[in-house]
């Protein structure tokens, strides 16, 4: 008899920190720098990465020193998770949190951290970085895919 993998037994709110920080896919989606309208509360994103992204791996370059480079990068908790609008829909944390399984390409299941970039989910190749971009132009480069990223596998 096969153990069930923990992101299948445990809650958010009971796994370890490993465990927490395992469900990052690695799609770098979340290091977009996204608008917000603030009279509707709508939030778009846009191509453009955060200065830390490391476009080819989707991961953040300084990830234990990101918040003192990028104050406003969020720290996702269980609590931010819940009233974060814009997380993707396979985002793995928000799988997890809805009682849904982690797709086949999912560094845990899959066992590669490629497969999310072959699935064609991550930022690999799409972005820009927003280093010398001005604030002021980030509405040129709003974008929906982020959002749309594995429609044809729900």
């Amino acid at each position: 008899m096969t153990e069930k993998p923990f992101w299948k037994t445990k809650t958010l709110a009971e796994m370890s920190n490993a465990e927490w920080e395992s469900l990052c896919d690695g799609c770098g989606l979340c290091c977009l720098n996204k608008l917000e309208d603030w009279e509707t509360g709508e939030v778009v994103f846009t191509s453009v990465a955060c200065k830390l992204l490391d476009g080819d791996s989707c991961r953040c370059s300084d990830y234990e020193n990101r918040q003192a480079t990028v104050p406003d990068c969020i720290q996702l908790t269980l609590q931010g998770l819940r009233e974060i609008q814009w997380l993707p829909p396979t985002c793995g944390y928000r799988l997890v949190d809805e009682g849904l399984d982690l797709y086949w390409w999912h560094p845990l299941v899959s066992g590669s951290p490629e497969t999310v970039h072959q699935a064609g989910i991550s930022a690999r190749g799409r972005t820009i970085s927003e280093e010398g971009l001005d604030v002021e132009d980030l509405e040129d480069y709003v974008v929906d895919w982020p959002m749309r990223v594995g429609e044809e596998q729900r």
